[in-house]
């Protein structure tokens, strides 16, 4: 049976819950393998809204194991509020488990995280301040705090000096704060101990196993495809690889045992933060997706950018991670738009470019060259097949297909978990 890989295509906010909630229900383990509690997913169930930031949307799945994956970057203290206010409404999150090589995000990750942002000034990234970038930075320089740390107390104080010893430095002597002690860290990470071991495990061995049993596990991904490090709109990005290759990283599946790779993209394009976007919307246009579809962060509440569909970022994204299917979402926000503009390629002083440019510099000065395509009046949030949409709105869907790269299997035409047009199966 199959690993299948969920990816966001655009720059997160794409609908990645909803995908994997849609498949929940059929698969057997559902693993986040990157990002951490800046990274979240909005779930409509039984017309209650779920909103998750450092859990699998496969925590609201009673038939899936959800896992946090050894990529991701675990707030211990996030974690526990969000699957206390789970268990408040009824969720079971006792099927939950954590890699015990996930890295942890320390109270001096946040602080740093803060403290830089603001002394970068105009050239801030514009993160969430929750602590994730210092953590992967940490991780990388080798100076990490990881989950099966905190079981041995005199390892987990050896750790924390180490990287206390940097930090202290830098909080006290260039961002004039007070220095942070071993003991306040490590008795932090302490008080969790107790309820943290019955979660974790060796999580390799257990999503691997399940694979050989024949089971189905599913990778969903955090953010998207261009807040990747090595692949997104650099430095505007993530600090980890939330692409296909990164899912594969981050759970320790191999990429030989992955059979499906689907991209999340929304029917028109949203981002948060800082960076460059082509197609980014000033007008009245940008203020009725922004406001008919929602557009607000799950974890800030910051407001979405909003702009147009972007063909030329989808073959990208369709090309990076391998896709073999899409999952087209929110195509029901545009219904009573007259005509609906489509980016199908870029102008860069004055050269047409049909795929993604080399450099930050062409992509920042790219202009979308637009195809403008009928739009419809027609309520489309209870169409269940392509024939029940009108005919313009298949047409726009049949014509993004087309130029973007991989075929349309799902399409999202409303919040609720069955408001979806089922095209082929993303399991089979």
């Amino acid at each position: 049976m199959p690993a299948i890989v969920i990816v966001g295509a655009q720059w997160g906010d794409e609908g990645k819950g909803k995908a994997t909630d849609l498949l929940g229900s059929r698969v057997d383990y559902v693993v986040k393998p990157n990002g951490g509690n800046n990274a979240g997913h909005t779930v409509v169930v039984g017309g209650e809204k779920f909103e998750l930031k450092l859990l699998p949307a496969g925590i609201l799945s009673p038939n899936a194991t959800p896992v946090i994956g050894n990529g991701v970057v675990v707030n211990l203290e996030a974690l526990f509020e969000e699957i206390d206010g789970l268990e408040v409404r009824g969720a079971d999150t006792s099927k939950l488990r954590i890699s015990a090589n996930a890295h942890l995000v320390a109270p001096y990750h946040q602080t740093m995280d803060k403290v830089t942002e603001r002394f970068l000034g105009k050239r801030a990234i514009g993160t969430t301040g929750r602590g994730i970038g210092p953590t992967y930075m940490d991780k990388v320089g080798r100076l990490g705090i990881r989950v099966q740390d905190i079981f041995d107390e005199s390892i987990l104080r050896q750790k924390i000096e180490g990287a206390l010893r940097q930090k202290n430095e830098l909080l006290v002597k260039l961002y004039n704060r007070r220095d942070i002690t071993v003991d306040e860290i490590a008795d932090y990470f302490l008080s969790f101990v107790d309820r943290l071991r019955p979660m974790v495990v060796d999580s390799t061995i257990l999503l691997n196993d399940a694979l050989d049993r024949g089971e189905v596990v599913l990778m969903e991904g955090g953010q998207a495809t261009y807040l990747d490090v090595d692949h997104g709109t650099y430095p505007f990005v993530t600090s980890s690889n939330p692409t296909a290759g990164g899912a594969s990283v981050g759970s320790g599946i191999g990429p030989t045992r992955i059979n499906r790779s689907v991209g999340i993209i929304k029917a028109y394009t949203t981002r948060v933060g800082a960076g460059p976007f082509p197609t980014e919307l000033f007008d009245d246009w940008g203020e009725f997706l922004q406001k008919t579809g929602g557009e607000f962060g799950v974890n800030t509440g910051r407001p979405r950018r909003c702009g147009w569909y972007d063909a030329v970022m989808a073959r990208y994204a369709a090309r990076i991670n391998g896709f073999t299917d899409f999952f087209l979402t929110k195509l029901d926000v545009l219904t009573g738009i007259e005509e609906i503009p489509v980016c199908v390629a870029y102008d860069i002083d004055g050269v047409r470019h049909d795929q993604m440019p080399m450099t930050q510099t062409e992509f920042h000065h790219a202009k979308p060259i637009f195809e403008n395509f009928p739009g419809w009046t027609e309520d489309i949030t209870g169409a269940r097949t392509l024939e029940e949409l009108p005919e313009n709105a298949r047409n726009y869907v049949l014509a993004l297909e087309k130029m973007s790269g991989a075929q349309f299997s799902a399409i999202g035409v409303g919040p609720g978990r069955d408001q979806v047009v089922q095209v082929h199966d993303l399991i089979k």
